[in-house]
């Protein structure tokens, strides 16, 4: 499959063909199949964000005893990770730069 290139917002959970505004946090070159899998990624740390602000207003539970806060950590270091992967250099140096996937980093 041929790569094309995308912008990424991660915080806004965005991919796109199309540069608008401010959704050039990152840029990645990936195929079809591999931006169906980011996209998973973003929508699975969307579920578990809301269980997460669930979770929030009950405060007999802590963060740090919370599986959904674990997942949500899980799917964006691997969202991370895939992005670094398909990245441009100058969107690997940012990453790198965050230490997002250095070990015990999340």
């Amino acid at each position: 499959m041929e790569k094309k290139k995308f912008y990424i917002n991660v915080g806004a959970g965005e991919i796109s063909q199309e540069k608008f505004n401010n959704n050039e946090e990152f840029i990645i070159h990936a195929t079809e199949d591999e931006v169906a899998v980011l996209r998973d990624k973003f929508n699975l740390m969307h579920e578990a964000g809301i269980k997460t602000f669930f979770r929030a207003h009950v405060p007999i539970n802590p963060y740090h005893n919370d599986k959904s806060n674990d997942y949500y950590d899980d799917e964006m270091t691997q969202a991370y990770r895939m992005i670094h992967q398909l990245g441009e250099p100058e969107t690997k140096a940012h990453i790198e730069q965050m230490g997002i996937l250095t070990d015990g980093h999340m």
